[in-house]
């Protein structure tokens, strides 16, 4: 089976990419830098002739309301419409838990108006919902950072691996177009506000957290409901110490 992985050369498309053509399926890892651009439409029929299964996992490289919009968009309706011409059979978007419950965050409208996109083009799809990957756990603190006061929200999440992100995203582009969502998730529910202290401490790192309920996440006011995956959800098992063990040190 032909497979186009878009995005193929980030931190979830390089882990899928591998996994697929380990599998024996012939497996392109199309980005920017490999000559395949969504946003122009540069490469995108070329790359997909006879291609039965897209997957997409690009992100935005901003996340500014109007422009992460327009990435989105764009990057959108330029694949879907090349998928149509193409003839391709399944396709697949990585997107987030809670996407309809985050709508106040310009991100999550953009990453809305992704997924009412693919639901509107007729081809078949999935969409595989996460939750917040360890691996962004630095990037949630930076931001929220204030010399040596870090304030987040205590509300709950359900990190995962992106480890396991990639063997969910696999299964599904190996599977039947499931034509709605899937959620998946790992397997513990803990406070945002708690385990970024937690990571904090196992990185030696002197900032302290305050966990703040006015704190916004990505301009959102959380609740203990909007980030968690229902009870339908797939939840995989790589817990934080597992993961935490398991990362590559560094330099």
């Amino acid at each position: 089976m032909k497979i186009v992985v878009i995005g193929g050369s980030g931190l979830i498309g390089s882990q899928l990419v591998n996994k697929l053509t380990q599998l024996g399926h012939e497996v392109i890892a199309a980005s920017p830098a490999t000559g395949v651009n969504t946003i122009t439409g540069e490469g995108l029929a070329e790359t997909l002739k006879d291609t039965d299964v897209v997957v997409d996992v690009a992100n935005s490289p901003s996340f500014e309301d109007a422009a992460v919009m327009e990435f989105f968009k764009t990057s959108g309706k330029n694949l879907l419409a090349a998928e149509i011409v193409a003839g391709v059979k399944h396709h697949i978007a990585l997107s987030v838990v809670g996407t309809n419950r985050l709508q106040e965050s310009g991100y999550f409208r953009a990453k809305q108006a992704q997924e009412d996109l693919i639901k509107a083009s007729g081809i078949p799809y999935s969409i595989v919902h996460s939750t917040q990957f360890f691996e962004f756990l630095g990037g949630i603190i930076a931001p929220a950072t204030e010399g040596e006061i870090v304030r987040l929200s205590p509300a709950l999440f359900q990190p995962i691996a992106s480890a396991d992100v990639a063997t969910a995203v696999a299964e599904v582009a190996l599977g039947a177009p499931i034509n709605g969502i899937l959620e998946i998730g790992g397997p513990d529910k803990v406070s945002l506000a708690a385990l970024a202290q937690k990571y904090l401490d196992k990185n030696n790192d002197s900032r302290k957290v305050v966990a703040d309920t006015n704190a916004r996440y990505y301009g959102v006011l959380l609740n203990d409901q909007m980030l968690v995956p229902g009870d339908d959800a797939k939840i995989f098992k790589i817990d934080f110490e597992n993961w935490y063990v398991n990362q590559p040190k560094k330099a």
